[in-house]
């Protein structure tokens, strides 16, 4: 070889080495700046979580020696807010969720049952002893989490544990830190709570606010061979043509075992399988629809007859939506004639020949259970007293709803008009509350509320 040619390999050799030691120096800042901005995220979720708690142990002691119904209410909305707010930001931590449930329960049933406390002060009415009993014990429990959040507070700014290290060994091997005051703050945040189980909200729907029980998820887990005969089952063999296993989807709401099939009419079919009972999840057909020929009241009819068939008896319709030929129907669950809004099934139906082409459960398995339903205090003629007295009611009866606080409501629900204007007017059946009033739309494409 040449000294030319030498001296070309040479410093080609050299200009390479430099570029790749500038990308190493390059890489090595992205991720330090990466990880300091992680360190920043996380820093500031944490203190604005210290904050919030802080605040609603303050909310707490204000709300036992309120004296009146009027600040009573401020207070408590004050402590519902702040009670949230801990709540999102705990959620930002880098901390496995089951690692702080009950932290998170507390939260929750503060937020709750503060709120509804402030109705009650809303509307003029004193609180009980017992009332007084469960904010004194919350307070207490506020009390204990600030001070272990205040030691944690402390052992981040003297270096003593870090989320970098929290999030590359996770929260098991955090725990167990040499750090034995890291490791016993760190602990307390759950130990605390260790005989909080309920204390508060004993109401009648409390339970739907802070249990991560999936009510209508029954059974065992089964194994992704169980789980595609199940698919196989559901679709009818006879009309399946291919399947193919997608893997388990162990992040999602439902944990589901995903599978694609092929029909004999060569269409692609999506279903999911939840591991645990083996419910069918998801169903969604893939097919053009390009003529419509049944009728709103035919797709109704055929979307309850396929319920039926796969188990889900008692459903009744609800509201709709169509869309190139498809129409999606929510079905919500009855029970002794109560409508269950939280238990809605979604199902598509093909308006040409009323083919079921999608099914979507995961409001029903979140939800479905046997409610007491014993807890009607006021009569229907009652409740009508607290409607408008401008609205002319074409239906009502009885209703389970759910509110934007994850908690549910038994109701009286009138449908009926104010002038042109259909409404959905819900009334509290113990106490008369007007609970919610939703606007009814009718389009030629569906029934929608708002």
């Amino acid at each position: 070889m040449s000294k030319v040619k030498k001296g070309y390999m040479i410093s080609a050799i050299f200009v390479l080495l430099v570029a790749v030691i500038a990308l190493g120096i390059l890489f090595y800042q992205k991720q330090r700046e990466y990880k300091q901005a992680s360190e920043n995220s996380y820093n500031m979720a944490f203190y604005e979580l210290v904050d919030y708690v802080q605040n609603v142990e303050t909310y707490l002691a204000k709300s036992l020696i309120s004296s009146t119904s009027e600040h009573g209410a401020e207070t408590l909305t004050n402590l519902w807010r702040e009670a949230n707010l801990a709540q999102s930001y705990l959620a930002r931590l880098p901390i496995e969720s089951q690692e702080l449930e009950n932290t998170e329960k507390f939260l929750n049933q503060v937020s709750d049952y503060s709120y509804s406390l402030s109705r009650k002060n809303i509307y003029h009415e004193n609180l009980t002893d017992e009332d007084l009993k469960n904010l004194k014990d919350l307070h207490t429990y506020s009390v204990e989490l600030e001070n272990t959040l205040n030691q944690l507070s402390d052992d981040l700014n003297t270096g003593r544990f870090s989320w970098d290290e929290l999030t590359q060994k996770g929260t098991i091997a955090f725990a167990q830190q040499v750090d034995n005051i890291s490791k016993e703050s760190f602990s307390n945040l759950e130990e605390n709570f260790h005989e909080y189980a309920g204390l508060i909200y004993d109401g009648a729907f409390s339970e739907h606010l802070t249990s991560n029980e999936k009510k209508g998820l029954t059974g065992d887990d089964i194994q992704e061979d169980q789980a595609r005969k199940i698919a196989e089952d559901f679709m009818g063999k006879e009309n399946i043509k291919e399947i193919n296993n997608l893997g388990f989807s162990e992040n999602a709401m439902i944990p589901v075992y995903d599978f694609s099939l092929i029909s004999q009419e060569g269409e692609t079919v999506n279903i999911s399988v939840a591991k645990k009972g083996g419910h069918i999840v998801y169903m969604n057909t893939n097919r053009q629809v390009n003529a419509e020929t049944i009728s709103q009241e035919e797709a109704d009819k055929k979307g309850k007859e396929f319920l039926t068939a796969k188990g889900f008896k008692d459903m009744k319709e609800t509201y709709y939506l169509k869309q190139e030929g498809i129409v999606t129907i929510n079905y919500a669950a009855t029970q002794s004639g109560v409508v269950m809004y939280p238990d809605l099934i979604k199902v598509k139906v093909a308006l040409d020949n009323g083919e079921i082409l999608g099914i979507e459960t995961t409001g029903y398995l979140n939800n479905h259970t046997q409610r007491d339903i014993s807890k009607v205090k006021i009569s229907q003629e009652e409740a009508k007293k607290f409607l408008n007295k401008d609205l002319t009611i074409h239906s009502e009866g009885l209703a389970v709803i759910p509110t934007e606080w994850q908690t549910e409501l038994l109701c009286y629900e009138f449908k009926g008009k104010v002038e042109d204007r259909e409404f959905l007017v819900y009334i509290n059946s113990e106490n008369g509350r007007e609970e919610d009033i939703l606007i009814i739309t009718n389009t030629p494409n569906g029934t929608l509320t708002m």
